[in-house]
């Protein structure tokens, strides 16, 4: 008799040793490939607590949020993820998801909402729905991830320019802001964010083993003790006073709002977005680190990669962290590195808690400025040129839907204008017929 296939498929997602361990079971040599693996997680870990620190902060929350969800990700992806490379981690895709539970709600209601949302992806992995995102017109993937870019800049422009106040989260009103106090601009802040950017770029072009993000966070650091001090820079103690003895706690999935019809809405609403962003940026990573890294062996499996991720987002905000899902930033990083197998993301999470810990004391003196020049520098490098050439190739059709597709995430969120987006697609279909050949990516244009 042969077994439930549902049964079958629950047993192998529950299980790590499903191949993607190959490089480290019966092979000659084995610590060449441990060392590998290890030398990937210090990297990546270097690159990713910048980075999930700017991604909490940038989305609400506190910094150590993100290092927390960081690491409950790393530990949890390298056990059921469905990626031999994946890093996973707090993304700048989930940015205006958690800004606008958080701009509302409680950690409580975005603890609930990824909660769902883990359901949601569990129930799609075991029912193989992780190849429904290949589906997706590259314009529309791509004008979601101009979209996000947007976002990112728009969200920075308090803490890049030095001032204090309430910027707001939607882009109308940080301009609006922006153009308010353009008296008061700190031009140290200002200084700062631009050679973070600057630093973060160089070491990318220099050596792929060099943690730009990390190198900058150390510039942030003695800047604001040496030659910017007295400036005006506003740290992260500043905002947030001490972050020591607060990366992990038990966060309730309580919620301060009133439970009437509008708050089930709004976290159907939340939950569906999360559930979206997540499939979207995980296995598009996932199948890019395979091509990056010219994987031979156990390949990308979409499908665990969703049951993986959906028991990352039930965890993480329980656990005082964040929805996450599998980052390219820090994956190309960890494929680059040389990453062979999930080792590398059982090293990361042990690298991410010592690193917080003992350095804890040094990431509060940082300049605020400082994690937005990083953030800025993530956004910049979300779009390639190559992914430009190909929108255009395609056709005018295409790259104006694309744009659209952009502006629909800045105006109306991400949900709304995934749902758009593919609406028009399909009312138009025919005016969108492929006429010329994508371009493709070079290896290393794949990287970041």
């Amino acid at each position: 008799m042969n077994q439930d296939p549902i049964r079958h498929r629950f047993e192998l997602f529950m299980s790590p040793d499903d191949g993607r361990y190959e490089q480290l079971i019966g092979r000659r040599r084995i610590f060449r490939y441990i060392r590998k693996d290890i030398t990937a997680g210090l990297l990546s870990a270097a690159v990713m607590i910048p980075l999930a620190m700017g991604f909490a902060m940038a989305s609400g929350l506190r910094p150590e949020q993100g290092i927390a969800g960081g690491a409950v990700a790393a530990l949890l992806g390298a056990l059921f993820g469905g990626s031999k490379y994946q890093v996973y981690g707090p993304s700048a895709a989930l940015i205006p998801v958690i800004g606008g539970i958080m701009t509302v709600y409680n950690t409580g209601f975005l603890a609930l909402a990824s909660f769902i949302a883990g359901v949601f992806l569990l129930i799609a992995g075991l029912f193989k729905a992780g190849r429904m995102t290949e589906k997706i017109p590259r314009s529309i993937a791509i004008g979601l991830t101009f979209g996000i870019v947007l976002i990112i800049a728009f969200s920075q422009i308090k803490d890049a320019t030095g001032l204090k106040e309430d910027a707001g989260f939607c882009f109308t009103d940080q301009l609006r802001f922006l153009n308010d106090h353009r008296s008061a601009l700190n031009i140290a802040a200002i200084s700062m964010t631009i050679c973070t950017v600057v630093l973060c770029q160089a070491f990318l072009k220099i050596s792929r083993f060099i943690p730009g993000p990390f190198i900058a966070l150390a510039f942030g650091y003695f800047g604001a003790k040496t030659f910017w001090t007295d400036k005006g820079l506003q740290l992260i103690e500043d905002k947030y006073s001490s972050m020591s003895g607060g990366f992990f706690a038990f966060v309730s999935t309580k919620i301060t709002a009133q439970w009437d019809l509008q708050t089930i809405i709004s976290l159907l609403y939340y939950s569906l977005s999360i559930f979206i962003v997540v499939i979207i940026e995980s296995t598009s990573s996932g199948r890019r680190a395979d091509r990056l890294a010219d994987n031979s062996g156990q390949p990308f499996d979409p499908h665990k990669e969703l049951w993986g991720n959906g028991i990352i987002n039930i965890f993480s905000p329980v656990l005082n962290g964040l929805p996450v899902c599998g980052t390219w930033t820090g994956t190309s990083v960890n494929t680059r590195a040389g990453a062979q197998s999930p080792l590398a993301g059982i090293v990361r999470f042990v690298v991410l808690l010592l690193l917080a810990g003992f350095l804890v004391i040094f990431i509060e003196k940082v300049p605020l400025s400082c994690i937005a020049g990083i953030l800025l520098w993530v956004a910049l490098n979300k779009i390639k040129k190559w992914e430009i050439k190909e929108i255009i190739r395609l056709g005018k059709y295409h790259w104006i839907l694309a744009i659209v597709t952009g502006i629909l995430v800045l105006v109306l969120g991400f949900l709304p204008a995934v749902i758009s987006s593919i609406s028009i697609y399909i009312l138009f279909r025919k005016r969108f017929a492929r006429k010329t050949a994508p371009v493709k990516a070079r290896r290393k244009e794949i990287a970041l």
